[in-house]
């Protein structure tokens, strides 16, 4: 009887394994330190449901807080490229104001997780959420207060203070889906629904609109 020769995976097929093990952890990781917070989510569980053994969870991470600090970045990553290309973009600061808004209500709500982890960075201190906050989120506020200047200094915009008008502008998309558990507990319709995400993100524009520009006149988007 010939003896079956063991299979051998080519150097590709161990990479594409590897990245389909790193993302079920990531994924497993991120639902546990939404919904638990960093205190309360085990790795274990996280192995587990992610279908890897826990040393192998510790291989790719070596430690619970440079997991979490992996899925807070994957996100604020994929959300900085696209914004900072919206903020630092030719044209009408009031127009790529308002893409910019869309771009961000449309981020957080395909991804009900996100204003969770966000809330979650925003109040933990520590070495690892500073080095995110500094690496994305400064740097995104930074365009955007200096796509509010630009607008004053077109006459786009009224005079304001860039610093809490930005303030302003990015809770009114943040707290909504921050509060979103909190709306449903008071009897409100579901957040996430279709109507209500389409009612909440006209509204955000109107009030950023008749808030900050000295011409209303804008088209509706």
């Amino acid at each position: 009887m010939l003896k079956q020769k063991p299979i051998r995976l080519t150097a590709q097929r161990r990479e594409v394994r590897s990245d389909e093990s790193r993302a079920k952890i990531l994924a497993a990781a991120e639902r546990a330190f939404a919904g638990e917070g960093f205190a309360g989510a085990r790795t274990d569980a996280i192995a587990a449901e992610a279908g890897v053994n826990k040393a192998l969870l510790y291989y790719y991470y070596k430690s619970k807080e440079q997991l979490y600090e992996a899925v807070l970045e994957e996100q604020l990553r994929e959300f900085n490229d696209r914004a900072l290309a919206v903020l630092t973009a030719p044209g009408a600061a009031r127009v790529l104001l308002l893409d910019y808004l869309q771009l961000h209500f449309d981020f957080i709500s395909e991804r009900r997780l996100h204003a969770a982890l966000f809330q979650q960075l925003m109040m933990k201190g520590g070495k690892g959420p500073e080095r995110l906050f500094r690496k994305y989120i400064a740097p995104r506020g930074e365009a955007l207060r200096n796509l509010l200047a630009r607008g004053m200094r077109s006459g786009e915009f009224r005079k304001v203070d860039p610093f809490h008008t930005a303030i302003s502008i990015v809770a009114l998309v943040v707290f909504y889906f921050s509060a979103a558990p909190m709306f449903e507990l008071m009897g409100y319709s579901d957040p996430y629904a279709a109507n209500s995400l389409k009612l909440r993100k006209q509204q955000v524009l109107d009030l950023v609109r008749h808030g900050l520009f000295v011409d209303t006149g804008i088209p509706e988007i």
